[in-house]
This record gives structure tokens, sequence and C-alpha cells, in this order.
């Protein structure tokens, strides 16, 4: 395009020589009125031109675009070219938009995208159904307006992309729902809403399976170690050759007296979503039993080093705190080898209470780490069996940190030793005073 400032610069030149001539011919008042005339005309078509275009702009359609005349006609063209290919481009942009569209609501999870504001811009069919949100009319609400719910209000703001929340509908009866937040483009948030209650209700079925089995096994567990210990006090009434197998049996018949146990107390901590009681906890006694059953396990053959911080109280419930202890020290134990060290800390960092149990063992492989808490998860299953273990330890002390809010981190070096480390919420943490 020519530039308008040339295009300017040649006119004013030419009506410049044309007044020169006409002075030539005639008087200076006459060309000074015939240099002003042309000025006059020039600045009047550049002034219908731009109400041309304006007019074309209110209602911009490429039939009825101007034609233009000097550098009106460059400029109309230009637009003429570029509307056409903005048209085009949204023409593109509507149909892959669409399709995007028809995808989301072929879509059975619930997508909803949030502005910076945590307003809802869009969201498709699914999630409608599921958290009762009608576009219409809740388009640019807050969504915090519609889910009135704590736990989903603090997730939203701790603006942690990390995990997924639980949410039980308060809408459906006996649905449950796991939502996610995911990020994207400028501070907005695409909230993924999956219906899990079949996932749940299949759980439950299987977690009161377990729990029925292994309470119909205890009972003669329990009687059949009760006389293989008894037949072990009997040994003059067996020859040499009988009786390491009954001892095999006795010491078979304890570990599955143990994973039955286990199976019972994973299952009831499973069972029970709801947070643990915020009971004081009399750490002086836990710890002193915790000490005690940790020199049994080890038959003293490690050193057990204790460090504890006696003015943190913990509030939960003993019991199973006890239990996520003692699974820490006794794995610590078993994949330590004799004469190895075991550090047990009980302290605090930035206002939360801590328990951490670093072992000198045989270290774990970083790939294995995030399998560690699954059931029946064993790093060297035949050490394990040999040492008494269930592979059930890891996942009950990961479900008693769920129940307290507690976190659980895991670092090891092959060679070097592992570190366990529970981190409770301050909300669970009580300060005595010095005695």
């Amino acid at each position: 395009m020519q530039d308008i400032r040339w295009n300017t610069f040649w006119v004013l030149l030419f009506i410049s020589f044309l007044s020169l001539i006409v002075w030539g011919f005639k008087s200076i008042e006459v060309a000074l009125f015939f240099f002003i005339s042309c000025l006059i005309l020039y600045f009047l078509s550049h002034v219908y031109w731009i109400y041309r275009l304006n007019k074309w702009l209110k209602s911009p359609n490429l039939s009825t675009i101007p034609n233009g005349s000097g550098i009106w006609e460059e400029i109309f063209a230009t637009l003429y070219r570029e509307y056409r290919k903005q048209k085009k481009s949204k023409s593109e942009l509507t149909t892959t938009l669409g399709r995007f569209m028809t995808a989301a609501e072929a879509i059975p999870d619930g997508i909803i995208a949030l502005n910076q504001n945590n307003e809802i811009e869009w969201c498709n069919k699914p999630s409608e159904k599921m958290l009762g949100i009608h576009l219409a009319k809740d388009i640019n609400q807050p969504i915090n307006y519609l889910l009135r719910e704590t736990t989903f209000t603090e997730y939203l703001n701790e603006n942690k992309y990390e995990g997924t929340l639980k949410l039980i509908s308060w809408r459906n009866t006996g649905r449950s729902f796991e939502i996610l937040l995911v990020p994207f483009g400028i501070s907005q948030k695409l909230l993924i809403c999956r219906d899990i209650t079949q996932i749940e209700k299949n759980d439950s079925i299987k977690r009161d399976f377990i729990a029925n089995v292994s309470h119909e096994l205890k009972t003669p567990l329990t009687v059949i170690v009760g006389f293989l210990e008894t037949l072990s006090d009997m040994k003059n009434e067996f020859n040499t050759k009988t009786r390491p197998y009954l001892q095999m049996m006795l010491e078979q018949s304890d570990r599955m007296k143990k994973l039955v146990e286990d199976l019972l107390q994973l299952s009831s901590i499973e069972s029970n979503a709801a947070p643990a009681e915020k009971k004081e906890i009399d750490m002086t006694h836990l710890f002193k039993n915790l000490k005690k059953d940790s020199d049994l396990i080890s038959g003293k053959l490690h050193k057990i080093n204790l460090s504890i911080n006696k003015n943190i109280a913990l509030l939960g419930y003993e019991k199973e705190i006890y239990s996520a202890f003692l699974n820490l020290v006794s794995n610590a134990i078993r994949y330590t080898k004799e004469g190895g060290s075991i550090d047990v800390i009980w302290d605090i960092k930035d206002q939360k209470p801590f328990f951490e149990v670093q072992d000198s063992g045989i270290g774990i492989e970083e790939k294995l780490i995030p399998r560690l808490t699954e059931r029946f998860f064993r790093i060297d299953a035949d050490r394990s069996r040999n040492t008494g273990g269930t592979g059930l330890g890891l996942s009950i002390v990961k479900h008693v940190c769920i129940r307290h809010q507690a976190q659980i981190d895991i670092t090891s070096q092959i060679g070097k030793g592992s570190q366990f480390k529970i981190t409770f919420p301050q909300e669970r943490l009580l300060l005595k005073k010095n005695k």
C-alpha cells in the first residue's frame, strides 16, 4: 500500500502547481481561492470516505464494502482481503470449537471451565447432571457459590493441582464424585468431575468380603495355633524327624494369624472414612510401648535410637497411631541387617508434628517407592516372608495417615537406607508445658 503521507504530499504538490498556473493567468487572489478550494475538496473527500468506512464497520459485510478512490481504494481493498481472511479463520475456529464441544459433551466426566476468579465460563451436560449446574442460569457465577462444601472451598483456594478431592453429592443421595482441578491458559482452570459411585461400591464389597473372610478365619486359626503350641510343648512325644515340621506349621500358622489380624485392621480403618477423633494421646506411654515391642521384634539385634520431644502431644486415635508407628519401625527392622541402627524421631517443624524412622538398611529403588503403600506389595518377597511380613503394614500406615490428615514421605538410597516421615497437620498438635 502506498504511504498516505507521500500520497498527501504529491496531492498538495499538484494543487500547488495548479495554483501557480492559475496565478500566472489570473491574480494571486484567484490562485489563493483556487488553492483553498482544492484543499477543502480534498479534506471533504476524506471525510466522506471516513463516513463510509464508519458506516460499514457498524454492519460489516463483504458485499457492501465501499470501492473507494485514490488512497481509499487501496485501504478498502486491503480491508476486504483481511476481512475475508478473518472470516475464514473464524469459520475454521467455529468448526474446531464445534467439534471440541461435541467431544466434550460425549465425555462421561463433568467438565467445567473456570476463569481467574473461579467463575463458570462453560460446562458440559454431564457436569450439569452431576453437580446440579444450569449453564444458562449459572454462567459467570463463582463455582463455590454453587458447591458450598467446606472441603471443596478449601481445595479450590489452595490452588494445588496435585491431588483429587472426593465429594459426596448433597443432591443425589448415595452418589460420590472425584474432583480434579487442571490449570490452563492464563490463571484459568478446568474442573473435572468423575462419578465414582460404582467404584466406591465395588471397593466396599471387596472390603466387606475381606473383612468377613478374615473374621471367619480368625477363630479356627486361633484354635489351630493353640493346639500347635500345645503340641510344641510336648516335644518328647515326637521323634526328631517330626519336630521340624511341627515348628514349621507353628510358624506358618502364626504368620497367617498375623495376616488375618492385619486384614481386619486395614478393613476397619478403610471402612471408616471420617477423620479420626481429636483426643490427646499419651505420647510418653506410646513410645515406651513402641520401644518395648520394637526390641521384641528385633530380638535386640538392632540398635534402636529414640529421639523424643516430650513437649509435643498428638490429637488422634491412639490405637491407629500406634499401629502406624510400629509398622514403620518393624518395617525398618525387617530390611535392616543385624547390628544396623534405626533412628526414631518425634519432633516438630513449622508448627507441624512429625514422626520419622531412619534405617541403615538395604534401601529401596526409586521407581518402587510409589508402590510401597499398595496391599501385599513387597520389595523382597522371600525376605519379607522369612521375617514375618504380611505386605499390609505400609498400606495400614497410609490409611491411618488419611484418617489423621497426615502426609507420608518416603526417601531412600540403595545400600544406605530409607527414611519414612509422617507429618501431621497443625490442628492435631498439642504443645505441653515444660515440667
